[in-house]
């Protein structure tokens, strides 16, 4: 029985966090066009855009390659695994386990590099662009991740999500000025990793400006489709990872009663409700940054979080 029990709850977060990803992006984009006095597409338009897309033919390339299409279903998986593995609504559940910060970075790495295989696939000017300036962005963004990372595990001593949200709830940890720090980077890079401005303009086709919708202009049907929903999935990835971390009330244990868990998962509603608009305000009074200037707001990142790792081995010492 408790094996089934296990298996159910870690099928609900998967299942919580499919459901979830696109209602996420649409209540983002509602809010975004409420900020510019816009009335905006329903906050269950990104359901309906997928069911079209699922609907649709896939048009081909004459010299797409095996790895054109296999892409969107590898960056599909990939970037579900990593958002199931975050902590939603409870903490130690059955693959727990796997569920370190270093292997998420990891998938969604994996992720990336698959995309901008893809983009470069099939010879166009847009996807060469469009990959060369996301592997560029990734080059920053990893390195500033990984120091926020490790700003986390010296304070929970360990990488593993279910350890540092049981830390930081249950834990004397305190305000700490390096936790403030890693909030930061992760925010910003969390702006980078997801193509939201100043970064880049997910609305916008413009061939001088897009990153992500350049590698994806040659797809169609299901396979757009599935890397629309896996680019919503990422979205909803560092929303529950900044919830999980920094703000971990409403988390419950493995072993709650099922009507325990129905709270937790309206806590982490809450949490969602209230970074969604947080997202498009800050979007709407952002302007895009130019391209060149990328390296200086995620070097930001960068030194924030070895900052904040360093301050926890300077306080340690003393």
């Amino acid at each position: 029985m408790e094996l089934m029990r296990d298996l159910a709850v870690q099928g609900v977060q998967m299942a919580l966090v499919l459901a979830l990803a696109p209602l996420l992006t649409g209540i983002v984009r509602k809010c975004r066009a409420h900020f510019q006095r816009r009335q905006g597409a329903s906050v269950v338009q990104p359901y309906r855009d997928l069911a079209r897309l699922l609907r649709k033919d896939v048009v081909l390339a004459e010299n797409a390659s095996w790895l054109f299409r296999a892409a969107p279903y590898l960056v599909f998986a990939s970037t579900w695994v990593a958002a199931a593995l975050v902590p939603t609504f409870a903490v130690g559940l059955m693959f727990s386990w796997s569920a370190d910060l270093i292997a998420i970075i990891a998938l969604l790495g994996s992720a990336r590099f698959f995309l901008a295989l893809a983009g470069l696939d099939v010879g166009t000017s847009f996807g060469g662009i469009g990959s060369s300036r996301e592997v560029m962005i990734a080059s920053l963004a990893e390195p500033a991740m990984i120091m926020t990372v490790f700003t986390l595990a010296l304070i929970a001593g360990s990488t593993q999500l279910s350890t540092i949200a049981e830390t930081m709830t249950f834990a004397h940890v305190g305000l700490r000025v390096s936790l403030g720090l890693a909030l930061v980077a992760l925010i910003l890079v969390a702006v980078a990793e997801n193509g939201r401005i100043p970064i880049d303009n997910p609305s916008t086709h413009l061939e001088l400006t897009m990153v992500h919708e350049a590698m994806v202009l040659e797809y169609s049907g299901r396979h757009l489709a599935m890397i629309e929903l896996a680019a919503q999935l990422k979205l909803l990835l560092y929303f529950s990872l900044t919830g999980c971390v920094f703000a971990p009330f409403g988390l419950v244990g493995p072993e709650s009663p099922p009507w325990v868990y129905g709270t937790a998962i309206a806590a982490y509603a809450s949490k969602l409700a209230i970074g969604a608009p947080l997202l498009a305000l800050f979007e709407t009074t952002t302007a895009k940054m130019r391209v060149f200037r990328v390296p200086g707001f995620l070097g930001a990142a960068l030194m924030l979080g070895f900052l904040g790792t360093l301050l926890l081995f300077v306080s340690r010492s003393l």
